[in-house]
C-alpha cells in the first residue's frame, strides 16, 4: 500500500548528479517518464545510448532483496527472446545502489538503476486490433511460463504474503471500500468481494501456480508497427508488481487493463483469452473462476488508485487513468453476469483459434 512521501522527487540536477557519479554519464536531456510509485525519467547522454533511470520508492527499497530478483527476472526474459529492459551496472559493477537523497520530505534511501531505453509506443495509444489483443494474451502466457523456469537464491521473496495488488489477496481492500460509502459502486465492491470469497477462493487449490509480473498493462506494454499495417510488441515494462501467484491471475489482470483501452470493452477477452491458450490452454477451474477475477481486478484498480490519490493528488490525473474507464466498465460487466460475459468469451476465442 501507498505511504505518504515514499515515492521519490529527485530533482533534474540531482537526478544529473546520480547519473554522473554512478555511470559516469553526463546527461544533455532529461525527461520525466510516466509511474505509479517509482520515479521514472529518460537519460540522453552526450557519450550515446538511451537510458531510463528507475528511482524506487522508499519502501520497497526496503527491500533490496525483492529489487535484485526483478532484475534479474528482466535480464532472463530478455535472454529468453522477449523484449524486457535489463540494467546496467555502475562504475562500481553493481546493478543497483542505495542512495541517501533529500527529495523535499527530509533525507531517504532510495534504490537506483539504470535500465535500457526500450523504443516504442505504449499500447494505450494504438488501435486494440483483435490480433493485437491475441499476441498480447499470448505474450502473457509466454512470460509467466519462461519467469517460472527462473532460478534465483532470493525467490521465496516473491511470495509477498500481504501484497495487496496480488489477486491472491482482494480481502485486504475491505477497509478501503469506506472510501466509496453512498456510491453506486458501493454495492458492486462489495459484492464482488462477497463472490471472490465464496467462489474463487475454494476453487484456488485448483490454479497452477506460477511468478506473475502482475501488472501487464496498458502502460507497461510497449509496440512497434509491425509494416502491415499493425503493431507488434516491442517492449514489456515495470516488474515492481512481480509476485507469487496463478497462471489464471495474470490472464485477468491482462484482460483487465486491456478493456479500459477499448472503446468497446466486453469484446476484448475473447482475442487475448485464445492468443493465451495457444500458448497455455486453462483447466476448468481457471475458466469457471476467470470472469469474477477480471471484475477482482477491476476493484484493485479502482480502490487503491482513490486511496493513492489521498496520499498524492499532485499525481491524480496518472493515478485515475485506469480508474475512470475502469468504473463504467465495472459495472457493465457485472450487470451483464457471468453467464453472458463468459459465453462470450469463450465463444470468441474459439472462433479466433479457428481462423489461426
Amino acid at each position: 500500500m501507498s505511504v505518504k512521501h515514499a515515492k521519490p522527487n529527485f530533482s533534474q540536477s540531482q537526478v544529473a548528479e546520480t547519473v554522473k557519479r554512478l555511470f559516469g554519464l553526463t546527461a544533455s536531456g532529461i525527461s520525466s517518464l510516466p509511474s505509479y510509485d517509482d520515479q521514472n525519467v529518460f537519460i540522453d547522454p552526450i557519450e550515446g545510448g538511451k537510458y531510463v533511470l528507475k528511482i524506487m520508492n522508499s519502501e520497497d527499497s526496503k527491500n533490496p532483496a525483492l529489487i535484485e530478483v526483478q532484475t534479474h527476472a528482466m535480464s532472463f526474459l530478455h535472454q529468453n527472446g522477449l523484449p524486457a529492459q535489463t540494467a546496467l551496472p555502475n562504475i562500481s559493477g553493481q546493478l543497483m545502489s542505495l542512495e541517501e537523497i533529500d527529495c523535499g520530505y527530509g533525507s531517504q534511501k532510495y534504490l537506483v538503476r539504470l535500465l535500457t531505453y526500450l523504443p516504442g509506443t505504449t499500447i494505450s495509444k494504438v488501435p486494440l486490433t483483435p490480433q493485437l489483443l491475441y499476441e498480447t494474451g499470448k505474450m502473457a502466457a509466454t512470460m509467466d511460463t519462461i519467469l517460472q523456469e527462473m532460478v534465483h537464491p532470493h525467490l521465496a521473496v516473491l511470495e509477498r504474503e500481504n501484497f495487496i495488488w496480488s489477486l491472491s489477496n482482494l480481502p485486504l481492500l475491505e477497509p478501503y471500500i469506506h472510501l466509496f460509502d453512498g456510491s453506486p459502486l458501493e454495492k458492486v465492491l462489495k459484492s464482488v468481494l462477497y463472490q471472490y470469497k465464496t467462489f474463487v477462493t475454494p476453487k484456488r487449490c485448483n490454479f497452477r501456480k506460477c511468478i506473475n509480473h502482475g501488472d501487464f498493462n496498458d502502460l507497461n506494454v510497449l509496440v512497434h508497427p509491425d509494416g502491415r499495417d499493425g503493431h507488434r510488441i516491442s517492449g514489456i515494462l515495470d516488474f515492481g508488481h512481480m509476485h507469487s501467484g496463478y497462471y489464471i491471475h495474470e490472464l485477468a489482470i491482462t484482460i483487465m487493463y486491456m478493456m479500459t483501452e477499448h472503446p468497446k470493452p466486453i469484446e476484448v477477452g475473447g482475442p487475448v483469452l485464445a492468443g493465451w491458450e495457444s500458448f497455455l490452454p486453462l483447466n476448468e477451474a481457471e475458466k469457471d473462476c476467470l470472469y469474477v477475477l477480471v471484475l477482482s481486478r477491476f476493484c484493485q484498480s479502482i480502490v487503491l488508485a482513490h486511496y493513492s490519490v489521498s496520499l498524492h493528488p499532485e499525481n491524480e490525473e496518472y493515478l485515475m487513468i485506469t480508474s475512470k474507464n475502469g468504473v463504467h466498465t465495472l459495472s457493465q460487466l457485472w450487470e451483464l453476469g457471468k453467464e453472458q460475459v463468459e459465453k462470450l468469451w469463450f465463444q470468441t476465442a474459439a472462433q479466433f483459434s479457428d481462423k489461426k
